[in-house]
């Protein structure tokens, strides 16, 4: 299922990690993980943030995706389902198929 997964990083955290080089290699292995289609870098309410758009292939990937941000950063971490526009479009026509 294509899934956003948006992670905040608290300030604190975020700037320890940045001194260390955790951060950066944290999103790399996130990355490389991850094979997103599109991945964003952004502040967010003034906290560093990132979006990735994926393939989640089953929920129970969901808590070696998050653990580890969590546990390295206090980040965090929201997943929902999306949609691009083909999908929007054939779930629309299945509405005006009723």
């Amino acid at each position: 299922m294509r899934t956003m997964l948006k992670i905040t990083v608290p300030v604190g955290a975020g700037n320890d990690a940045i001194q260390s080089g955790r951060l950066p290699q944290a999103l790399k292995q996130t990355i490389d993980r991850l094979k997103p289609e599109a991945a964003y870098f952004f502040p967010d309410d003034g906290l560093r943030s990132a979006m990735f758009i994926f393939d989640l292939k089953d929920p129970s990937e969901i808590p070696e995706i998050a653990e580890p941000l969590f546990s390295a950063f206090h980040a965090t971490v929201d997943f929902k389902p999306v949609m691009n526009l083909d999908d929007l479009q054939k779930g629309l026509a299945k509405i005006g198929q009723k």
